[in-house]
């Protein structure tokens, strides 16, 4: 094991070169840079921006500015934000965190639901309650997220009024003070729920498919011809090798919530990477944009490694070396 995570880590050199390369290359190619709005000022002097970009080294060949961008960025620097004028480490942390809560709380609502359900549709299939899974399973595929949490922005932030509809955090409380914790979590339930209620769906169909495949496996019928309870069967038979491609997936769904927060974040005026990253586009902040693209890209690949170290803890019969 310890083999196989040291050569999926040499792997990952190659791997975040390509996409350092690649997020460079296509931030230099959007059209102006992080100065080009300050000319539309009248009061701008352009020969003054004209030696704040010298200074700055944007009119440095292309190899030149991601050499000395890429050597930064492997000692943790990834500049400073022309926009804020803060490095953007700094930015970045103000919101990283945010991210990283609703994505956890998304998770932990997702699985919340799509397990119950999942079991439930598998095990009684065919009957009203696997049909009504199935048909809000359907119903969450085809909605877009963005459509659905308008709809609880609307029903649960503005008629009745039961959480915020913004920011992640009241302004009037005191940081540290238990008043803080809960207020955060009051901003953190209805961005999470919403997206929760359409992720869920994937995981309910893979969960309830993997069941009914197991429920006519040839072991399945061996523990059933050797009088074990039906409730061990599907316990310590049946769930447990159910279980083994959503553990796969676990890596996946984290990284994915995580990166995937655009949407939710801008619906919800939500103080997150996704907001960021949406904002610090339209000013064209370079500098923070390669950086939430290349944190993005390092975490899908953690959470790759993560979904095969898990898959094998799960099942000792699968050891990847």
């Amino acid at each position: 094991m310890w083999k196989f995570i040291l050569r999926r880590f040499l792997v990952m050199i190659p791997q975040l070169f390509l996409l350092s390369l690649i997020v460079f290359m296509m931030a230099k190619a959007m059209p102006g840079d992080a100065l080009s709005g300050q000319e539309l000022n009248p009061k701008a002097n352009p020969a003054e921006l004209e030696r704040i970009r010298e200074e700055l080294g944007l009119n440095d060949p292309w190899y030149q500015q991601y050499a000395r961008w890429a050597g930064n960025a492997v000692q943790g620097d990834f500049g400073i934000s022309y926009t804020h004028k803060t490095p953007v480490m700094d930015v970045i942390e103000d919101r990283l965190w945010n991210t990283v809560f609703l994505a956890l709380v998304t998770l932990i609502f997702t699985y919340m639901l799509a397990i119950p359900l999942g079991i439930l549709s598998g095990r009684y299939n065919d009957t009203w309650i696997d049909k009504s899974v199935t048909g809000y399973s359907y119903l969450g595929f085809g909605t877009p997220i963005f459509i659905f949490a308008l709809i609880m922005l609307f029903i649960f932030g503005f008629a009745l009024d039961w959480f915020p509809s913004g920011g992640s955090v009241d302004s009037k409380v005191e940081e540290g003070t238990f008043a803080y914790v809960v207020s955060k979590i009051n901003h953190l339930i209805l961005p999470a729920l919403s997206t929760a209620l359409i992720a869920t769906t994937s995981t309910i169909q893979y969960l309830r498919n993997e069941i009914i495949d197991n429920k006519i496996k040839d072991f399945v019928r061996t523990a059933r011809s050797k009088g074990v309870p039906e409730s061990n069967v599907y316990s310590r038979h049946i769930l447990r090798n159910s279980f083994l491609p959503i553990a796969a997936f676990l890596g996946y769904e984290i990284t994915g919530l995580i990166g995937g927060s655009v949407i939710i974040e801008t619906i919800f005026s939500y103080p997150g990477l996704g907001q960021l990253f949406l904002s610090s586009v339209s000013l064209r902040d370079f500098s923070v944009v390669t950086a939430i693209v290349m944190m993005t890209g390092f975490a899908t690949l953690l959470g790759t490694l993560l979904s095969d170290i898990i898959l094998s803890a799960v099942d000792p019969r699968i050891r990847i070396e």
